[in-house]
């Protein structure tokens, strides 16, 4: 792991006002030595109800960032207005998260020669939508993704994964109710990208577990973080 790392605040600047606001908060996490060495940069998205202070979110950029990678972390419109309840539409998502992506061009000595794009949830939704319209992206992860709504595997909606090309890693819990196995492996079999699958044993959709559980969330957090770097580790070094 590298020594030490910073993390500094940015202001992500939208193409246009969206809920009156002309920025998004964003956190960036810089290694030591950036940018010698590989140059990899992994932007993460939050879900829905929540935002960029997430404590899985924050787990994932520390621990990432701390192993040399660039990290972003960053709000979506509603989170940063603070409508936490409800999310924006796909077209304000996608346009949040571009915007953000744009940070990483800020300096053009310094630019990421690979991108891995995901996030939690909603977020990952939107990152598999943007690798879907030909974003070129060299990993994307979907932590908890939201096949279909809550209960209802018979509405699973998984056409966004079949047109994504990029590697994709799949970390769902087994009590997700928004993502059914049988519907997520039944849908796995028609994606045409690489893809790998990783169980983590009695966390929701958010990645807790219930008290009765002999593992506690940071613990969770913790094994999430493992299985994403090591996937990290075996595409791309």
């Amino acid at each position: 792991m590298e020594p030490s790392a910073t993390y500094e605040k940015v202001d992500i600047q939208l193409p246009e006002p969206i809920h009156g606001l002309n920025h998004l908060g964003g956190v960036l996490g810089i290694p030591e030595w950036w940018p010698t060495g590989e140059r990899i940069a992994i932007v993460f998205a939050h879900a829905s109800g929540s935002s960029h202070e997430d404590p899985l979110i924050s787990a994932l950029a520390t621990a990432l960032t701390e192993r040399g990678y660039l990290t972003l972390r960053f709000n979506f419109p509603f989170a940063e207005a603070g409508k936490r309840s409800t999310a924006d539409s796909p077209v304000l998502l996608e346009r949040g998260y571009r915007a953000a992506l744009n940070i990483l061009g800020r300096d053009p000595t310094s630019l990421p020669a690979r991108l891995i794009v995901g996030g939690v949830g909603l977020g990952g939704r939107v990152a598999a939508g943007l690798v879907a319209d030909r974003l070129q992206a060299d990993g994307l992860f979907l932590l908890g993704f939201p096949l279909h709504p809550q209960g209802k595997p018979e509405k699973s909606d998984p056409d966004v994964l079949f047109r994504a090309t990029s590697p994709t890693l799949f970390v769902q819990g087994t009590r997700d109710r928004r993502c059914e196995p049988a519907a997520l492996r039944a849908a796995l079999r028609r994606v045409g990208a690489p893809i790998e699958l990783y169980d983590v044993a009695d966390a929701d959709s958010n990645f807790t577990v219930p008290r009765k559980c002999a593992r506690t969330n940071e613990q969770v957090h913790a094994e999430v973080c493992g299985v994403l770097a090591n996937w990290i580790e075996r595409r791309l070094l």
